[in-house]
Parts: structure tokens; C-alpha cells; sequence
């Protein structure tokens, strides 16, 4: 059995949403590196009772706890003090924690306020974990719950860059060391468009169903479908050869809605395939305000195959389909590329549409695409639609234009 962890990321600014908790998503990457299965995120404010309850919590139903954030000099700095009220511990000081800290006052020219001695606080029991360059060392403590669950805890400073480096340097090798077999979790990503998330399961027979090796898993934004297929096993080999027949049969199952892997998007799955045609394209567009053009212009890092963009205000002329097909054919013929791509502007029906169209000289194609759902992701839709569009032409295929 995969070890099972669980993140702990303390504080009010991440209670409160002031501040976006990065370092729990870094650590769960990190650690199912090393084959732990991440079972539990978990967000705590800056209360000792509610801290030493998630931790006594996080003991019984995980083999490895990393907590970050809360080892700081303030008054609001628990995780020393809720540590060792929730394993029934002494704080001690630790006079190599305390003469680091000092140095570290030294070498910038100051002195060390008292209260930075706190830092020098230890549960009883546990090991420093140093911090080469900050005032916070950590925490590693091997501990036992209350029904006997054995667990290890690794306390870091919210700092990401500090806490990145005590994960390296320390932290990682102590809990591959913890795992009874060499293991690795290894996650491929495909990514989809052209429908919704419900109608993509249908199309996948028994591939996303609890218990399954490897697991299917779907998410959706911004319009993007991303499947992810993830096995566990002793090395990369391994697990690849679970996942690549999963991902055979999610080809066969999805076609022309698969456009890429991993961080692929749309843009850069119609820029390859321009580019190993040797064509060009240029864009219109109103109601994206742009977010087409400044996709495909980043997409082409070389410039070989975006020409230009042409970002119109919205108004009612630009609201049908034959309107999106003229001026994507003309703008096409004016700048002598091979193909344009034009989105136009919501019409004043009681179910609104955006026109948009994809021309060429072998002919165009325009849909109209519902302004309903989610304004937000709106823009994103529309440009990918478009983008679509030309996918599907360039790959031949009418069946989902």
C-alpha cells in the first residue's frame, strides 16, 4: 500500500482568501513524485485549539503530515506550541537552532529581538530541520495517534522559496526513506474540446469509476477538458505501461475532441499544425476583445505563422454568420494568407449567439455559439470554438465542425 499523506497550511491570511495557498499544491506535486498518495488538504486559521485538533486528526489517517506556515517569532506563530500540546510534548530549546538564528541576525548587521528565540523551540522528541537560509527551521517529529496510528510530521515555514529548499534538501529523502518499496505515481494528461464534461463520460465506457487502475479522472476550464490518467508503481517504466492503454482507448473512444497532452492548448495544437504546412492565418474579432489574437501571437513564438490581428468594436452589424464568414474571407484575401479566423459580436435574440467563422480558400465555416452558462468563461469558449474550427479543417475532418 502507496504511504497516504496529508498538507496542512496554517494561517488566516489563507482562511480569510487575502492569500493564495501555492505551497499545498507544489508539495502534493512533490510528493506524489515519490509515490505518496496525497489522501487530505487541509486549511487552518490561526487558532491553537483548532491547530491541535487538525493535527491529532491528521495523525490517525495519515502515514506523513507536512504542515507549512505558523513557525515565525509573532504571537500568531502556533505551530510549536500546537504540536507539542497535541502530542503531550515539552517545548525545549535547541541551542544549534538558536546560535543558526543569531548568525543569521549577525550577518546582516542586526541584532536578534527577543522573540526570535522562539524559534529555537522544539517539541521534545523531535529533529530540526534546517533552514540554510531563513530564521524558521523546521519541524520532524515521529509521532503516535490516539488509536495507535503511526505518523511523522514535517513542520516548514510558509516562505516559499524557503520551504523549497528545506523540502530538497532534507524532507524528500526522509520520507522516500519512509516508503517500504521504491515507488513513483506518474499522471499523463489529454486534453479535449468540443463538449461538455457529462457528455465526455458517456463516451467513456468504465473508464472513470472508483477503484479502477489506473484512475480517470476529468476537470473542466475554460472550455478545456483535461483527462488525467494516473498509475502508481515502482518506477516510470511501470506505470506507463498501465496508463499508455488507457490512453489508446481514450483515443478511440474521443477522436477529433483529443487536440493535445499535457500542457498543450488549443492555440499551439493549430500553430503546429500550421506551421508543418507551411500556412499562415490572421484573426478578427469583437467580443473576445482580443484574447484570440494575443493567444495565437504567444503561441507562435517564431512568427512564421500568426500575421495579424484585427480587434473590432462590438455593434450590431458583426451579430450573424454571414457577416463572421465575409469578414474572415475578407480579411483573409486582403492579407494574402491561407486562412482567417473571425468572431463577432452577441446578437439581441432571447437566446443570444456569437458568430464565429473560420475561412479558406478551399471555403469557410461558421457556427453560432450560445451566450448562455458561465460569463466568466465566455471569451474563452468563443476563441477556442474558432479555434477548433480550423483544427478540425486542417486535420480534414468535418465531423465535428
Amino acid at each position: 500500500m502507496p504511504l497516504r499523506a496529508e498538507i496542512i497550511a496554517i494561517g488566516d491570511e489563507l482562511t480569510s482568501g487575502q492569500r493564495l495557498d501555492t505551497n499545498t499544491q507544489w508539495l502534493s506535486e512533490r510528493l506524489g513524485e515519490l509515490g505518496v498518495e496525497v489522501a487530505f488538504h487541509t486549511t487552518v486559521g490561526d487558532s491553537l485549539e483548532d491547530h491541535v485538533a487538525i493535527l491529532r486528526a491528521a495523525f490517525e489517517r495519515a502515514d506523513v503530515v507536512v504542515t507549512t506556515g505558523g513557525l515565525g517569532p509573532t504571537a500568531d506563530d502556533l505551530t510549536r506550541d500546537a504540536l507539542a500540546k497535541a502530542v503531550g510534548a515539552a517545548l525545549v530549546e535547541d541551542p544549534v537552532a538558536l546560535a543558526h538564528i543569531e548568525r543569521m541576525f549577525a550577518s546582516r548587521g542586526r541584532t536578534m529581538p527577543a522573540n526570535n528565540r522562539l524559534q529555537a523551540l522544539f517539541p521534545h522528541g523531535s529533529r530540526q530541520i534546517p533552514n540554510a537560509h531563513g530564521t524558521a527551521p523546521g519541524i520532524d517529529m515521529a509521532v503516535r495517534s490516539a488509536d495507535g496510528n503511526k505518523s511523522r510530521v514535517f513542520c516548514l515555514p510558509g516562505v516559499p522559496a524557503e520551504m523549497h529548499e528545506m523540502w530538497s534538501a532534507t524532507v524528500r529523502g526522509a520520507v522516500a526513506a519512509m516508503a517500504p518499496e521504491a515507488r513513483v505515481l506518474v499522471t499523463r494528461k489529454l486534453k479535449c474540446f468540443g463538449v461538455g464534461e457529462s457528455r465526455l463520460e458517456e463516451m467513456l465506457p468504465d473508464l472513470i469509476r472508483r477503484g479502477r487502475e489506473p484512475r480517470v479522472g476529468v476537470t473542466a476550464s475554460g472550455a478545456t477538458l483535461t483527462l488525467r490518467v494516473t498509475a502508481g508503481g515502482p518506477d516510470e517504466a511501470a506505470c506507463l505501461a498501465v496508463i499508455e492503454p488507457t490512453l489508446d482507448v481514450i483515443h478511440q473512444s474521443l477522436g477529433m475532441l483529443v487536440f493535445g497532452a499535457e500542457d498543450d492548448e488549443l492555440q499551439h495544437a493549430v500553430v503546429r499544425l500550421l506551421g508543418e504546412r507551411g500556412e499562415t492565418i490572421v484573426s478578427v474579432e469583437a467580443a473576445t476583445s482580443g484574447l484570440l489574437s494575443h493567444w495565437l501571437a504567444e503561441a507562435d513564438e517564431a512568427g512564421a505563422v500568426y500575421r495579424s490581428g484585427e480587434f473590432l468594436p462590438t455593434h450590431g452589424d458583426c451579430t450573424t454568420e454571414e457577416w463572421a464568414l465575409n469578414a474572415a474571407e475578407a480579411k483573409r484575401v486582403a492579407m494574402g494568407v491561407d486562412y482567417a479566423l473571425a468572431i463577432g459580436s452577441p446578437n439581441a435574440a432571447d437566446d443570444p449567439t456569437v458568430p464565429v467563422a473560420m475561412a479558406s480558400a478551399a471555403g469557410g465555416k461558421a457556427r453560432s455559439v450560445s451566450t448562455l452558462g458561465q460569463p466568466a468563461i465566455l471569451k474563452a469558449r468563443l476563441a477556442k470554438t474558432a479555434l477548433n474550427l480550423l483544427r478540425l479543417r486542417l486535420l480534414g475532418s468535418s465531423e465535428l465542425e
